[in-house]
């Protein structure tokens, strides 16, 4: 499905604009000495591009959003989702058009993740379709955890498995110009 994605640096405008919009939006905490690229993701779906705006002050884009693993929603709407996300921004690996970059997440990518990241419990893969402001990502991961602890002991299923998916993401993105992973509460 087609969606608007902002990205901001105003998590509580993120979160007002997903509120109005029926959206979801993904929320960064303070980071101590090493803020994000980034500290708000709303995705949605709606005519209105201006709806977005107040949330969008770094970025606007035009995402198809691929479900990959999704996980059990037992809480009420408007609250925090429990656990983590784990952001990550992409660029593609240049030499590589958009989508040959999208193709190799996709299809070659998404499957190592899910071998790979146990304690991963929901993953949509976020393709940039078009960029109407900001930098031209080529793509969102987002990765949810059931927890910190999830996240910071599960993230890999081993060495190998680092190992893995180190080289596989070297394959189509850039590793130096993409972001640093950002950490995010998900409200739907």
């Amino acid at each position: 499905m087609l969606e608007l994605l902002a990205v901001g640096s105003d998590p509580e405008a993120g979160r007002a604009v997903a509120a109005s919009t029926g959206g979801i939006a993904y929320l960064a905490g303070p980071d101590g000495d090493r803020p994000p690229t980034y500290r708000s993701l709303v995705r949605a779906v709606t005519a209105d591009r201006t709806a977005l705006d107040p949330a969008a002050d770094l970025g606007l884009h035009i995402v198809y959003a691929r479900r990959v693993k999704a996980h059990p929603v037992a809480w009420a709407p408007g609250e925090p989702t429990p656990g983590v996300v784990a952001t990550f921004a992409m660029l593609a690996r240049p030499g590589l058009t958009h989508e040959e970059c999208d193709a190799h997440w996709r299809d070659v990518h998404a499957p190592l993740a899910l071998r790979h990241h146990v304690g991963m419990w929901d993953y949509t893969q976020c393709s940039v379709v078009a960029t109407l402001s900001g930098t031209p990502y080529d793509g969102f991961a987002l990765c949810g955890f059931a927890s910190e602890e999830d996240l910071r002991e599960r993230f890999f299923d081993g060495p190998e498995g680092q190992a893995a998916i180190r080289a596989d993401v070297a394959t189509f993105a850039d590793m130096e110009r993409s972001p640093r992973r950002v950490l995010m509460t998900e409200w739907l």
